[in-house]
């Protein structure tokens, strides 16, 4: 023992050469999901469940963080609802990269503000708990947004800093919550276009993308649709044993008083009762109390499943691929919605709709942030396939006999100009006849200037046209001058009208059209109209389409969906916006201003022209006092 102590005094190991040789140490054999469990450590002022990181507690999140070590994957695509630990895997990817693959990475935030409070209350106290990335953490030569450790950087950058986004060579990217990014500008590629070039000179690049879905058209939704295989998660059933995904419909609660004797059985109600207060006090179950009830149906067998018996099946759940484009797979993207959630109960969900059915901005929230989908509104949701189901018997240029006006519309373009023709019959309804894209003014006024037979072979003429003036507006205005007699230029409104449109007058003293009539409407009204007309199948009141009608029409005037969007002062409204970014929606302008000018020329009146004159006038006095007058008449 003597010489032992005489042996280790004598070749004692300096800190230097110790320091050395835990360089040269290779790193754990360790997943990224194993990893987090042996050092990920959450801090109690932003973790419901603050301690050691345990994976058991949201199993879904395991095979995903798990894909970052395929070396066949380049990017994944998480699309989820909130509640679900998301951006927990965000950090324990970052935690995984800085101790087992030093690299220099790059996390962008939605803004540079977020990204600072975000490092400040989460990156920063993950590292500081974790010793083991402590250790390689270099805190004296770290900024705010850029953190240094042995071997590698991580920048921190938020989306509306561009320049940021452009500076540095990376190899792990991380991009959270995309959908709150901005869009492509004039002068810049949109902020994850410019984020994914920094990874260009790295064959072994990592990306993660993880947000809540907004609109179709937003980044993850996009993400999701452009990967090469598409995962959900699948739990078993407690009483069959097949494996079934979690979805909204199969929620159900009851609707009726009667129905929670058929669900639950008599004595279940009263004890679940004893513990409810009901909204009016008479024994008539509210909203919320209905939502306590809710239960899970399984697809297959169809027993009901309960919270607790979820929890345990979500722990033996698996992802399976539902979608898959190609044999080589580079872009892996998991879905999942709130139902799989350990921290939200089945009743919450249910109550949650409820509160959110009747109002279209909180409905948006429940379809976004609770069931991870893509918000649209439904009732006035437009498609290619839905105008070619509205296409009549006529051929192109041939005027239905019930057509009473032809008006036009116009959109100027810079390098050409799209029209179409639409005839209006009584009670708003309508049919294009014909529509085109030509080079000039003389090609339009040549179009206008035609006479369109009717099916019984009666001529008739565009009553009048309007002619967008928001491009080249000094040659639109003297266009409209020249040819006054069936020519109104117009423009759409920035704001929301209070009516569909108005009439204003040409203001500027050096133009040919001074003092003539300008039309300014009101796009999105137009647009709601033609949307919900498109639904109603071909006769009265529909919005028709001639015989053949093309595709390319088809897909323009379905380019737009309605949409909440928040506006500057915070405030959210409705509004139509494209369906992605390189949309044309001419024709769609087009049709607008054609409605817009048939509204002008008393289109809403029309089939007061085909009544008899007393009728008419009866029509015109009739007022509901008269009923009541008659009904009462010893009032005095």
């Amino acid at each position: 023992m003597q010489r032992k102590r005489k042996w280790r005094k004598k070749y004692q190991t300096s800190q230097y050469l110790k320091d050395a040789l835990q360089q040269l140490r290779p790193p754990e054999d360790l997943s990224v999901s194993e990893w987090a469990q042996k050092y990920r450590i959450l801090d109690s002022k932003v973790s419901a469940i603050p301690g050691p990181w345990r994976n058991d507690k949201t199993p879904y999140l395991k095979e995903i963080m798990d894909e970052l070590l395929n070396y066949e994957t380049e990017e994944i695509i998480f699309c989820k609802c909130t509640q679900v630990g998301g951006t927990e895997v965000v950090l324990n990817l970052l935690g995984y990269t800085i101790q087992q693959d030093p690299s220099p990475a790059m996390v962008v935030y939605p803004t540079d503000k977020l990204g600072e409070s975000i490092a400040e209350n989460r990156i920063v106290p993950m590292i500081k708990n974790s010793p083991s990335l402590k250790r390689l953490y270099n805190e004296s030569r770290s900024q705010k947004l850029e953190h240094q450790f042995d071997g590698m950087y991580l920048t921190i950058a938020g989306s509306n800093s561009p320049s940021s986004l452009a500076s540095k060579a990376i190899k792990y990217l991380f991009l959270d919550e995309v959908d709150k990014y901005p869009g492509a500008s004039k002068k810049e590629a949109d902020p994850v276009s410019l984020a994914k070039e920094r990874t260009k000179t790295f064959a072994n690049r990592k990306i993660y993308i993880t947000s809540t879905p907004t609109l179709s058209t937003g980044h993850i939704w996009k993400a999701k649709e452009e990967s090469d295989a598409e995962k959900h998660y699948f739990i078993p059933c407690p009483h069959c044993g097949g494996y079934i995904e979690l979805i909204f419909d199969n929620l159900k609660w009851p609707g009726k008083d009667k129905d929670l004797v058929e669900a639950y059985g008599e004595e279940a109600i009263k004890e679940k009762l004893g513990m409810l207060e009901t909204a009016d006090g008479t024994g008539n179950l509210s909203d919320a109390d209905r939502a306590e009830f809710a239960f899970y149906v399984c697809q297959e067998c169809g027993c009901v499943i309960t919270d607790a018996q979820k929890q345990a099946a979500v722990k033996n759940g698996r992802w399976e691929v539902v979608r898959k484009q190609t044999q080589f797979v580079k872009k892996v993207c998991f879905w999942i919605n709130t139902l799989y959630s350990p921290f939200v109960r089945f009743s919450e969900i249910a109550k949650e709709f409820m509160k959110s059915k009747d109002d279209p901005e909180k409905l948006q929230n429940f379809v976004n942030s609770w069931l991870a989908e893509p918000w649209e509104d439904t009732k006035l949701k437009t498609s290619a396939g839905l105008v070619l189901k509205r296409q009549t018997e006529l051929p192109e240029f041939v005027v239905p006999d019930w057509a009473k006006l032809l008006t036009g519309g116009v959109d100027v373009q810079q390098d050409c100009m799209y029209w179409t023709i639409r005839a209006w019959g009584d009670f708003i309804t309508s049919q294009n006849i014909a529509h085109g894209q030509v080079y000039s003014f003389d090609d339009i006024e040549n179009i206008m200037n035609l006479q369109y037979m009717t099916e019984s072979g009666k001529a008739m003429v565009v009553n009048l046209c309007l002619v967008d003036s928001g491009f080249d507006t000094d040659n639109v205005y003297d266009f409209c001058a020249y040819n006054s007699d069936w020519a109104l230029p117009c423009k759409g409104s920035s704001n929301p009208m209070e009516n569909h449109f108005l009439i204003k007058t040409v203001n500027k003293d050096y133009s040919k059209a001074y003092g003539m009539n300008l039309v300014v409407l009101d796009g999105g009204r137009y647009k709601d109209m033609i949307a919900g007309r498109m639904h109603r199948p071909n006769g009265r009141g529909s919005w028709m389409v001639y015989k053949g009608c093309d595709m390319e029409y088809a897909e323009q005037v379905t380019s737009e969906h309605k949409v909440n969007v928040k506006t500057g002062n915070g405030k959210t409204r409705q509004e139509w916006t494209p369906k992605h970014s390189h949309a044309q929606n001419h024709y769609l302008d087009c049709e607008c201003y054609a409605m817009a000018a048939a509204d002008t020329l008393g289109l809403r009146s029309l089939y007061l022209q085909g009544m008899p004159k007393e009728q008419e006038q009866k029509q015109e006095q009739y007022t509901p006092e008269e009923d009541w007058i008659t009904q009462n008449e010893n009032w005095i």
